[in-house]
């Protein structure tokens, strides 16, 4: 099996990133403007306030990322982990980079003593959802947005 490296981005990793980045946008079916992108990755790579992320690395590239939140709760004491984006190169799908970087969100989920780890993926997502379903339930909320 190919060995995935979990680690925090470096401001050398922005082209690998801008491109997963991009790739997980025109999945979903979604424009992010520049300014929006090039603010995540300063937030990113700063390490002092949210999101934090993970890059998932093979042979020294970056695959994969995972960008995340510890988002207060009205009903529990301790904080809830939000994974808002998790994404890997399709080319390497299926070498374990998925489930690397939601057990790194886990773990530091672990470490900040989060009352739950969460994500949100659309139903289509047929392929993730096979691994988010060993890792994770599915609850029956659903989501409403204006």
């Amino acid at each position: 099996m190919t060995e995935v490296t979990i680690r925090r981005f470096e401001p050398g990793d922005r082209a690998h990133w801008e491109t997963l980045w991009q790739g997980y946008n025109t999945f979903y079916k979604r424009s992010v403007e520049q300014r929006v992108t090039d603010r995540l990755w300063s937030r990113l790579l700063d390490g002092s306030g949210e999101p934090f992320g993970f890059a998932a690395a093979i042979e020294g590239k970056v695959v994969g990322l995972a960008h995340y939140f510890f988002v207060s709760s009205t009903s529990e004491w301790n904080p809830r982990c939000y994974m808002q984006d998790l994404f890997a190169d399709p080319e390497i799908r299926g070498k374990g980079v998925g489930r690397a970087l939601i057990e790194a969100v886990y773990s530091e989920a672990d470490k900040h003593e989060a009352a739950q780890t969460y994500w949100l993926t659309q139903d289509f997502n047929e392929t993730a959802r096979k691994l988010y379903d060993k890792l994770a339930r599915a609850t029956p909320f659903i989501k409403y947005q204006r």
